[in-house]
This record gives C-alpha cells, sequence and structure tokens, in this order.
C-alpha cells in the first residue's frame, strides 16, 4: 500500500491550493509592482513615496497634490509644496476612504498602488452619494443626478468619430467591443443603444484623443488617465489615443495593453448618470489595471442606474445577485469549486497518512 502514498500525496498537493482563496490583496508589495506601472506609467515616480506620512519633505510631493487636486481631493492652488501637510494627510484619508482601502493617512504600498494604477479621468468627489440602504451599496451619482430626459423605453443613439480612431485596431473591432458594452447597459434599464453613421447628431459621440483635444480635459500619456465620459446629456466619451488598446490580449502582448471593452463600459456608465463607486468589484470603480479585463456590471451598478431610469422589464435583480453571489463564492474553497464537502477531504488526507 505504501507504494501509494506518492501517488495520493500528489492528489492532495494539486488540491490544496484550490482550497484557499486565490485573490491576491491589490498592490499588496509595492515593491513588486510590475514594471508596467513602476516604470512606464504617467505616475510611476511616485514609487518613490512609499511610507511617507506627515511632516516628511520629499522632492516632488508637490505632483503628488496636484494629483489629488485633479480627481477632486485637494481645492486648487499656485503654490503646491513638496512638504507632506496636515492638508495632503486629509485628502489621503478622503481618498482611502472613498476607494475602498484602509484609511491610515499615510503611503502605504496599497494605497500608492492604487494612486500609481491607470484610471477614468472623472473626478472622484463631484458626485452625491446615493441614499447608503445597505452596506454593498457604493454607487454615486455627477451632481444634481443629471439622466437623459427622454421617454421611457428611450432609444440613445451613438457614433464613432470619423477621423479619431487608432490604426492598429479594425473599426469593425471597435464597434463590436462598443456594441457588446451598451448592450449590457441596455440589457438592466428600459434604454436601446444604436450605432448611426451620422457623428454630428448622434447622442453619443465617441473617439481616440491625445494630449491637450479641447475640452478641458488633457490626457496624460501611457497608463495615466485612459478616458473620461461626461455626465448627461452631453454624450461626449473620448479615450486617450497615447494608451495601447487591446480587443484580445491573445493576440496583444504588450505589458501595458489596456482592455477597450472594460474601460467602453466604464464610459458608458458615466454617460448615463453614474458617478465613480466605491465598490472595487463595481464596473464604476476608477481603477482598471493594464492586462486585466473587467466587463461585468455588478448590483452596485445595476441599483446605480435603475435608480435613474427604472428597470428594464425583462431583467431580475433577484436572479443576477444569485448569479453574482455564485460567481463571488466559486473560487473560495474546495467544498465550494468541486462540491466535496471538508469530511472528504479530510478522509482523503486520513487515508494518505495510514499508508
Amino acid at each position: 500500500m505504501r507504494s501509494l502514498f506518492p501517488f495520493f500525496s500528489l492528489i492532495l498537493l494539486q488540491l490544496l491550493p484550490a482550497a484557499i482563496p486565490a485573490r491576491p490583496t491589490p498592490g499588496a508589495v509595492l515593491l513588486n509592482l510590475d514594471d508596467a506601472l513602476h516604470n512606464s506609467s504617467t505616475w510611476g515616480d511616485f514609487a518613490k513615496f512609499l511610507n511617507l506620512e506627515k511632516g516628511s519633505e520629499l522632492a516632488g510631493v508637490c505632483d503628488l497634490k496636484k494629483y489629488f487636486h485633479r480627481f477632486g481631493y485637494l481645492p486648487p492652488s499656485d503654490n503646491f509644496t513638496d512638504v507632506f501637510d496636515s492638508s495632503l494627510e486629509s485628502a489621503l484619508f478622503d481618498y482611502q476612504n472613498n476607494l475602498g482601502l484602509r484609511p491610515t493617512g499615510k503611503l502605504d504600498s496599497d494605497t500608492l498602488h492604487l494612486i500609481m494604477s491607470p484610471r477614468c479621468g472623472m473626478s472622484d468627489s463631484h458626485s452625491s452619494a446615493a441614499a447608503v440602504l445597505h452596506q454593498t451599496q457604493h454607487y454615486a451619482y455627477f451632481s444634481g443626478k443629471p439622466r437623459w430626459l427622454r421617454p421611457i423605453p428611450a432609444t440613445l443613439t451613438y457614433a464613432l468619430a470619423p477621423d479619431h480612431m487608432i490604426d492598429y485596431l479594425s473599426r469593425d473591432d471597435i464597434r463590436a467591443v462598443f456594441s457588446r458594452a451598451f448592450a449590457r447597459w441596455s440589457k438592466v434599464i428600459p434604454v436601446n443603444f444604436t450605432e448611426t453613421e451620422d457623428y454630428p447628431t448622434a447622442d453619443v459621440k465617441i473617439g481616440f484623443y491625445s494630449g491637450d483635444h479641447g475640452d478641458g480635459e488633457p490626457f496624460d500619456g501611457v497608463l495615466g488617465v485612459l478616458a473620461h465620459a461626461f455626465s448627461p446629456e452631453n454624450g461626449r466619451l473620448h479615450l486617450d489615443g497615447a494608451e495601447t488598446w487591446a480587443v484580445d490580449f491573445r493576440t496583444q502582448r504588450s505589458k501595458v495593453a489596456v482592455d477597450l471593452e472594460s474601460v467602453a463600459t466604464h464610459e458608458i456608465g458615466h454617460v448615463l448618470g453614474l458617478a465613480h463607486s466605491s465598490n472595487k468589484d463595481a464596473i464604476m470603480y476608477p481603477s482598471l489595471s493594464p492586462r486585466s479585463k473587467k466587463v461585468d456590471l455588478r448590483v452596485d451598478d445595476v441599483e446605480g442606474v435603475q435608480a435613474l431610469y427604472g428597470s428594464n422589464p425583462d431583467f431580475k435583480l433577484s436572479s443576477f445577485l444569485e448569479e453574482e453571489e455564485r460567481e463571488t463564492s466559486g473560487g473560495e474553497g474546495i467544498n465550494l469549486r468541486m462540491g466535496w464537502g471538508p469530511p472528504i477531504f479530510l478522509a482523503l488526507a486520513q487515508l494518505i497518512f495510514a499508508l
């Protein structure tokens, strides 16, 4: 029987990883940041601020303050200094609380990783929070809670800019990405989206731009601000042409590649009136790492947009919630992933060590 020991040991070792949740904390070890973030990103130089706290002074802190001003956490100033002062500490607390981080008031690794990560260009602070009905509700709206004022059910048209595309992705591939992204939102609300070739009259106008492109929100290069879209009924949806956009990571090998469909789905949420969510799993969370895909709406996104437009009559939130819970629990342990209960696992272990 002992000859079977290596065989059963191998089985046990293969099963053990599945019994442990495989969910690494985002940015848990900043020193092991992917080179794409540390060396290539717009905010890569911020890595030197690791563990900086109030009272410290270091060259470049003024740029960190400009970052927090840009995304709504500090008021404008003509004299941002390199001192980590009380105003920066307060902004840092607000940032951590708003984006679901542990509120330390320090530039710990998790916080700095998120700061350095590429993100949506819309501010985090110009939105009004939704009424909190339960702990998992974190969606928010633009100030004044704007929405498209069309009779329900509504139809909105969208178009790709005729002269602001990118040459390494086909127009058909880009069209397919946006068709899928719009469909996710129309599945949950009574709003249909129809593509049109008439760009000037389209409700939603989509294009790729670089640097200062005339809307007051200049883009800043690789892995900084990825895109931005304006609140209803503006309809402009702009993507940074400096990024390496991907529709399929199997064919796009770049370390700094960004999934177009993930960003498109997020920005359409802005077009509809949703601001940034503090729920890390939500589509409307502002950050997206390179070479990651995040396209599925979560309950937080659905409840937020339905509060603006109502529910699609064919959509059942209860079924959607059950599906989300199954996805969330699907990787938690061997008993959930494989349908094996702990007694069977323990019996197998006892068998191995009895041989």
